[in-house]
């Protein structure tokens, strides 16, 4: 128990190392995931071989497919590749450097105590977690000897044999239950190893666990999936699919199976080496990883070239609901959080569809101004998208906080931080142009309307404030961080119009020509304009880097 506790707790750090110090190129990966079954494959394989963990690529796709930010198509493929990918734990357990685990870990200690870079930290991170792993597979395979002198014990693991069909789908069924109790496929691959590399179950009885734990493995999506979207539940289904169909085919033929891995890797596994006066099998190692790796590639191969009729085989029989599922607004989702930089990525993209919001708002906003009869709809819009901005900024402060409540890296904190604040400085945009319209319906209700020479110069001025903000945006979308030079002429062209409208302004009141109401509301919406361009004056400064 102490060993499988290490272990788990060694994966645990190693996967949360590995993220943070492959972090931005996670999230390139991420975004490219196209349709191309291919493609989404190989993601698959790469981002779980960094994360070291199936669950954790399943549950980030069924987050991302429950979000809509991936589609179905696209999840699917990710999900293959990522039960390639937790293959790669099998070979990194091959490795014959079991008693370097503890000066591993001692050593990656004193870096990640002592150092003060994240990058450093990280890394040691990652390689106190390898440390962990392989010490706590030598405990194991230490209490698992002991299994050996207690005949008792030899005799309940000797039922499990996998020398006929029954006795393999009873293996399996024991590796899947297994499975599902740690919810870690690569610490019952483990426990397998650890018990046949002491001779205590044969090569054929494990290699029928290992498939077994292909299936457990698949509990975590679909605990993970409860409560989701229509399409979230059909990708978790999905990994549940492919694992029993790729397991049935392969019990099937399981004889035969066992042979074409023998023959692919040629090593003896009757062949016993003493350790401290104990017999060991050390090429069991070898022989599972490839029987894992194997099983996962050739089931791979089998569903790509059938992945369009699985997802219309999906769509049909699950179908989706009549009532929109989405209530939120966001497509942020609390699955996500497991891992911090894609999750970090996520709220980044709704921070930049709230830029395009504003954007939008001012489009609208100078339409309005123009019109003599205003278009009711388009106020209505316009009002509508400020509400929106509004539960948006809400979800996107809720996604960051809880975020920021897990172990994340500096470099996460400090983006999560800014995000919040430009999420803030976004929603007080949209307050400001929300209020323009309303200076200018209030006059209508009253009767009167901005002069004709007014409308001309707020459209001017609007026209300035667009496209600085807009520019703004674009700095944002490309983490820019010259904004604040690149944006200079048009933040001090926009503060010089307001200036000089205000002043001219002042100066026609002399001739009394202005009603009273029309002055307030002139003089409400010129300072709503240098509110607008305030904010996001400070958003720049954030994209650019200043505090």
């Amino acid at each position: 128990m102490g060993g499988l506790g290490l272990f788990l707790l060694g994966m645990k750090n190693m996967s949360e190392g590995m993220q943070a110090v492959a972090g931005p190129s996670l999230r390139r990966m991420i975004s490219v995931v196209t349709t191309n079954r291919i493609a989404a494959t190989i993601v698959g394989v790469v981002v779980t071989c960094v994360v070291q963990s199936s669950s954790v690529t399943t549950v980030m796709v069924v987050g991302f497919v429950n979000s809509g930010v991936m589609q179905l198509s696209q999840g699917v493929g990710v999900i293959m590749g990522a039960n390639i990918g937790t293959t790669v734990t099998g070979w990194i357990l091959v490795l014959k450097v079991g008693k370097y685990g503890l000066p591993l870990m001692g050593g990656a200690a004193f870096v990640y105590l002592f150092s003060k870079g994240d990058r450093w930290r990280y890394w040691a991170m990652a390689f106190m977690g390898v440390g962990m792993v392989f010490f706590g597979l030598e405990l194991m395979k230490a209490a698992c000897s002991i299994i050996k002198e207690i005949p008792a014990f030899e005799l309940w693991f000797q039922r499990f044999k996998a020398d006929s069909y029954p006795g393999v789908l009873q293996c399996a069924l024991a590796g899947c239950v297994l499975t599902t109790l740690v919810q870690s496929s690569s610490a019952t691959l483990g426990i397998t190893i650890s018990l046949a590399s002491q001779g205590i179950i044969p090569y054929e009885t494990a290699a029928a666990l290992v498939l077994g734990e292909n299936v457990g493995t698949t509990i975590t999506a679909i605990l993970a999936s409860l409560g989701a979207t229509t399409n979230a539940r059909r990708a978790a289904y999905f990994h549940v699919i492919f694992n029993l169909v790729g397991v049935f085919w392969i019990t099937l033929i399981f004889q035969w199976y066992i042979v074409v891995i023998q023959s692919i890797v040629q090593l003896d596994v009757t062949y016993i080496e003493m350790v401290n006066g104990k017999e060991t099998f050390p090429n069991m190692l070898p022989m599972i990883a490839a029987t894992h790796t194997v099983f996962n590639v050739l089931n791979t191969l089998l569903f790509l070239p059938f992945l369009p009729w699985f997802v219309k085989m999906l769509n049909r029989f699950v179908p989706s609901k009549d009532f929109k599922e989405k209530p939120r607004l966001t497509d942020l989702d609390i699955r996500i959080l497991e891992t911090p930089l894609l999750a970090i990525e996520q709220s980044r993209k709704e921070i930049e569809k709230m830029s395009m919001g504003c954007s939008r708002m001012l489009e609208w906003l100078v339409e309005l101004l123009q019109q003599d009869d205003p278009d009711k709809a388009l106020g209505d819009r316009l009002r509508q998208r400020e509400q929106v901005l509004d539960s948006m900024q809400d979800e996107v402060a809720e996604f960051i906080t809880n975020l920021l409540a897990g172990n994340v890296p500096h470099s996460v904190a400090d983006e999560a931080r800014q995000q919040l604040r430009m999420a803030d400085e976004f929603e007080s945009v949209s307050d400001y142009i929300a209020n323009i319209e309303k200076f200018d319906r209030k006059l209508r209700r009253d009767g009167h309307r901005f002069t004709a020479e007014q409308q001309k110069n707020l459209a001017k001025l609007n026209s300035y404030i667009a496209d600085y903000v807009t520019a703004v945006n674009e700095a944002l979308a490309q983490s820019n961080r010259s904004v604040l030079t690149k944006t200079d002429a048009m933040s001090k062209r926009a503060r010089n119009e307001i200036k000089q409208l205000r002043r001219k302004h002042l100066e026609d009141l002399s001739s009394g020509s202005i009603a009273p109401l029309v002055s307030v509301a002139y003089l409400a919406t010129l300072n709503a304009y240098a509110r607008v361009r305030d904010h996001s004056h400070n958003i720049a400064e954030v994209v650019s880097g200043e505090k």
